[in-house]
């Protein structure tokens, strides 16, 4: 069936008036393709969730990360993009999706044609100019994409809104023909090497972060602003290890005092709650941030300033912009590495905001932390993926390499 169109009686194509590309908030879908009816609705009788339509469903869904500012960004995004899909290229509701109908979809977020239709520069959302893709999706973005979807489909599985899942299908199968195609690699690379954590800054490369935040210039007040920030980041993920949507979402009366002793209460993924140890060093830290802003040297409970704050407005910077913050500051660093350390200063430019993550979490052991308050720390529930960071036994095996020398004969060029 040509995009634009729908199953009329007879099955007939019925033209849809054609439906710009709008974010989910903006969008007016027509009825025909609102799936009020879809083909794959589940019976009434089961709905556990107030959703007339499958945009109603999606904003139910979407209502439940309202606490994970990061993970709300990106099943928002995931569901405009499925929900556009649906209704513009496909002309069915996205609760008349089939299993076929996902394969092309996944196939479509490889290389979104046409272009001029589905992408664009970054844009305000409230702007015509506004588009749900920038280009053509790296294999591990349709992966993310995928794990949102999947998400979505069975959350509205779950709520007595869909009859079924067919993504799930597509997911079994490419998981399956994942594990075979690592077959010949499984049988010599063990599961604890091959899921060690590399994503983070080794000593050498941290130190490059630190000097490239000094030199950061701070002769105007805006410039120091901007440093005094910098430095507080740096401080907050080496000390506390938290994820980027954490320091989007959280206030300064996430720091309280107890007893004497200064915790930092978090609620992570999935919404649960946890505090973590505020170290001395942390502590000054946080003290020296707040004179900046000029606060009080430590926060009540009734504190609500942004953990890190615009410098236009004083507002809470969004995830993403702090992921480019650090990006900056990494490409600085990687630029003060030596010249013998060139596959640091790839890895250095490579690097993310969840690498802080990883950088404080692989610290914390190194530092000589115990294992069981670093995994409390990280908050892992699982004690095994708290070990993924610890490279010990491989540094000293490697350490025990280096006493072997190539002995060669013979002028050295």
């Amino acid at each position: 069936m040509p995009p634009g169109t729908v199953n009329g009686k007879a099955g007939e194509a019925v033209p849809l008036t054609r439906i710009p590309i709008r974010p989910l908030d903006a969008i007016v879908i027509a009825p025909e393709v609102d799936g009020h009816d879809g083909d794959n609705r589940a019976e009434r009788a089961r709905l556990q969730i107030s959703a007339r339509t499958d945009a109603d469903a999606i904003r139910c869904f979407l209502a439940e990360y309202d606490r994970s500012p990061g993970t709300l960004r990106v099943y928002q995004r995931e569901c405009e993009r499925l929900l556009l899909w649906s209704i513009v290229d496909c002309g069915k509701p996205l609760s008349s999706l089939n299993r076929q109908d996902f394969e092309g979809y996944l196939n479509f977020l490889a290389d979104p044609q046409p272009a001029s239709l589905w992408c664009g520069p970054k844009a305000d959302r409230a702007s015509d100019k506004w588009r749900p893709f920038v280009g053509r999706l790296s294999e591990s973005a349709v992966l993310t994409a995928m794990a949102a979807i999947n998400s979505l489909m069975r959350y509205l599985v779950d709520a007595g809104y869909l009859a079924g899942n067919p993504l799930g299908l597509i997911r079994q199968r490419r998981r399956k023909l994942a594990a075979e195609a690592a077959g010949s690699i499984q049988s010599v690379v063990t599961t604890d090497e091959a899921e060690k954590i590399e994503r983070f800054l080794d000593e050498e490369m941290w130190q490059a972060v630190t000097r490239a935040i000094e030199q950061m210039p701070r002769s105007t007040p805006a410039q120091h602003d901007e440093y005094e920030r910098a430095r507080f980041i740096g401080a907050v993920l080496y000390m506390l290890a938290p994820r980027a949507g954490e320091l989007e979402s959280h206030r300064m009366n996430s720091f309280r005092e107890e007893r004497g002793r200064w915790w930092w209460h978090v609620v992570g993924k999935g919404g649960k709650k946890a505090r973590v140890p505020v170290a001395d060093d942390m502590l000054q830290a946080l003290v020296r941030y707040r004179k900046h802003l000029g606060l009080s040297a430590v926060p009540k409970r009734s504190d609500t300033t942004p953990l890190l704050v615009s410098l236009k407005d004083r507002s809470p910077i969004t995830a993403r912009r702090l992921n480019q913050i650090l990006k900056r500051i990494f490409a600085q660093a990687a630029d003060l590495l030596p010249p013998e350390s060139e596959h640091k200063r790839e890895k250095l430019r490579a690097a993310s905001a969840h690498w802080g993550r990883h950088t404080g979490i692989t610290a914390k052991l190194d530092s000589g932390i115990g294992e069981r308050y670093v995994q409390k720390d990280a908050r892992h529930s699982d004690a095994r993926t708290t070990r993924r960071y610890i490279h010990e036994e491989e540094e000293r095996w490697h350490d025990e390499a280096q006493k072997l020398h190539l002995p060669w004969s013979g002028k050295t060029d």
